[in-house]
């Protein structure tokens, strides 16, 4: 199995973890991204059971 594409902004999420106050280990940027995957994909499975073919914020 290949590795995943990260679906999110590292800069971003490290400025917003230090704008809380708290620092960011090098391994959660890729945490993240995983738990975005997750997200998604119950999302895609959400809006097929409903017979969509449009992903929707009700969908997360």
């Amino acid at each position: 199995m290949s590795e995943k594409e990260v679906l999110v902004v590292g800069t971003k999420v490290k400025n917003y973890m230090r704008d809380k106050g708290v620092k960011s280990s090098g391994d959660l940027v890729e945490a993240v991204s995983a738990r975005v995957y997750q997200m998604l994909d119950v999302a895609v499975e959400r809006c097929k059971e409903n017979k969509r073919s449009t992903v929707r914020p009700c969908d997360l």
